[in-house]
């Protein structure tokens, strides 16, 4: 499990974005486009009867996960790949990097990977002077930028065209340019070259298949399967509760994943690796490394948390959280943002680096309504407050003021003395306090709920 000396400060990044208008923008767009494609997607099919069966199988796997994992290991092993067991981040780091050490590798191509950035791998390798390209459109603009992912699944969601532009400019030295089109093929351009020299590419997998020990992939770019093909060695990251049992598992999944992600019906490229190049085929790694990544995973699976791991992140929740929506994933200051990012952040960081996230949530449940593979996000989200309030991680002034609003709700009479005293003291407390939060408060009623109803 990772650990952090330092705690994430969710309200100072947040300030800083709320300030921040071409953010403020970019993430408007990006949400509205994201709902209504989602929408469009699920208009006219069961939706409700998938995300059922999608919740049995992934409930399925954390009751049998150990099971699984050995199963997966034996059918990937049979097809001609090398699986590795990694307790924990630098385990993975360090067997990637012993791999590419020993075959004497100094460049390799990347397709987009939360958990490499979990684990901070591309750091790891360069830091050993191996060269890392990113070859996700999204990933790479971010990688040369010098910046980190702000979303799951659209990296640089928080850019427009134009800072995208700038950024071409300043870092690759082409003439500046806003034209989608034109930076798009810029960037394929160099990628391409880079793709035909690397020695080595690393992936991740959207799934594994524990029936065939294969790996699956959904990509829009057709980048996975260059960096899984071209390459003689492929070496894939993935977490362990990425397995699932059986190939005809996969069509349920196949269904909401992009559909929940994009709001696509498919993926443009749906890819099923199993093992090494045959004899008779012309592409495909020669040899396949694949790395299962625990870093907490056991103990969250034997916790209260457990239904976490269903999440096949497609970044539905992000897309509807009003917090995400409004700040961006860079606010939360870690590899996962919006509800389902809370949540497994302070799972996987611990409650002492992380409890400040459990703050960027309503806990209005749009995120419970759109999980494709229900996850409790809500339920959840709960429990991790309560152990946040026994760690003693609240504010003194916090726990007084619950205190006293604990026992005042418990007297009717001390209740709407509170109610009076509120609607006085409202606007002086607006006065004296300068960070303008008691400003954002909703102003009192006129009349109570109680006095309407009498």
């Amino acid at each position: 499990m990772s650990t952090h000396a330092v705690g994430i400060d969710f309200r100072s990044n947040a300030k800083k974005a709320l300030g921040d208008a071409s953010l403020r923008a970019s993430m408007r767009h990006a949400a509205e486009t994201f709902a209504s494609k989602r929408t469009g997607a699920f208009a006219s099919v069961p939706v409700e009867d998938w995300r059922d069966r999608a919740s049995e199988i992934r409930l399925n796997v954390l009751d049998n996960l150990p099971d699984y994992l050995d199963r997966f290991t034996a059918a990937a092993t049979r097809a001609g790949a090398v699986v590795h067991r990694a307790k924990d981040a630098a385990a993975a780091r360090e067997t990637v990097a012993y791999l590419l050490k020993d075959r004497r590798v100094d460049k390799v191509v990347k397709s987009k990977s939360m958990v490499t950035e979990e684990i901070h791998l591309n750091d790891h390798l360069e830091m050993r002077g191996i060269e890392v390209v990113e070859t996700d459109l999204g990933e790479y603009i971010i990688q040369i930028a010098g910046e980190a992912p702000s979303h799951i699944i659209v990296p640089a969601i928080h850019k427009n065209r134009r800072q995208v532009g700038k950024v071409f400019s300043e870092k690759l030295g082409v003439e500046y340019t806003d034209d989608p089109v034109v930076l798009t093929s810029i960037a394929r351009k160099i990628l391409r070259k880079e793709f035909l020299s690397a020695q080595a590419g690393i992936s991740g997998a959207n799934f594994a298949v524990a029936e065939s020990g294969s790996l699956v992939l959904f990509t829009n770019e057709g980048n996975g399967r260059m960096v899984t093909t071209l390459p003689p060695l492929h070496i894939a990251v993935l977490s362990i509760e990425k397995i699932i049992p059986k190939l005809s598992d996969l069509a349920a999944l196949v269904r909401l994943l992009p559909r929940s992600a994009t709001g696509q019906t498919l993926t443009s490229y749906l890819s099923i690796i199993t093992g090494t190049r045959r004899p008779h085929e012309r592409t495909g790694s020669k040899e396949l490394h694949i790395v299962l990544v625990d870093n907490g995973r056991s103990q969250i699976l034997a916790g209260e948390c457990r239904d976490m791991l269903k999440c096949i992140r497609c970044s539905a929740c992000l897309n509807v959280c009003p917090v995400y929506r409004t700040v961006g994933g860079h606010a939360y200051g870690s590899t996962y943002p919006g509800p389902m990012g809370i949540i497994l952040t302070t799972l996987l960081d611990g409650m002492n680096r992380a409890h400040p996230l459990l703050d960027a949530t309503t806990l209005c449940g749009a995120c419970n309504q759109v999980c494709p593979v229900k996850v409790p996000l809500v339920r959840l989200l709960r429990i991790l407050r309560e152990q946040r309030v026994e760690a003693g991680f609240t504010s003194p002034w916090e726990r007084t003021a619950m205190a006293a609003f604990g026992f005042a709700a418990k007297s009717p009479t001390l209740f709407t003395a509170g109610q009076r005293l509120w609607k006085t003291f409202l606007p002086v407390l607006g006065i004296m306090e300068r960070s303008g939060t008691v400003g954002r408060l909703p102003k009192p009623a006129g009349k109570t709920f109680r006095r309407r109803m009498s």
